[in-house]
């Protein structure tokens, strides 16, 4: 564990989040809208992002655990579990720089 500030550590959490190109692609694919998890693999296999359904669970994973994308809801299908649908919990990272606590 880091025994950093706490500004720093949220810089980590998104730098983290967004390091990888696959999410970059995800962010751009939900849009101001929302996606269903079968709709972003989708997407992906569309454009030759070399992916298993396990790998896009840790992709959207990581996005939601940096407050990057949410769940807005649950889709009902016919005797299966819900599907996730996805959305941008927000648009922009600002990070203050100055430690303006004092």
């Amino acid at each position: 564990m880091c025994n950093c500030s706490p500004r720093l550590q949220e810089l980590r959490t998104y730098i983290s989040a967004l390091h990888c190109p696959t999410r970059w692609t995800i962010i751009d694919f939900i849009g101001d809208g929302s996606r269903s998890t079968k709709e972003i693999y989708g997407f992906l296999t569309e454009r030759g992002v070399g992916l298993t359904p396990s790998g896009l669970y840790y992709h959207l994973s990581e996005l939601n655990r940096a407050g990057i994308i949410e769940v807005s809801e649950y889709r009902e299908k016919g005797g299966g579990a819900p599907e996730k649908v996805w959305k941008l919990k927000t648009r922009k990272i600002v990070i203050d720089l100055l430690d303006s606590g004092g």
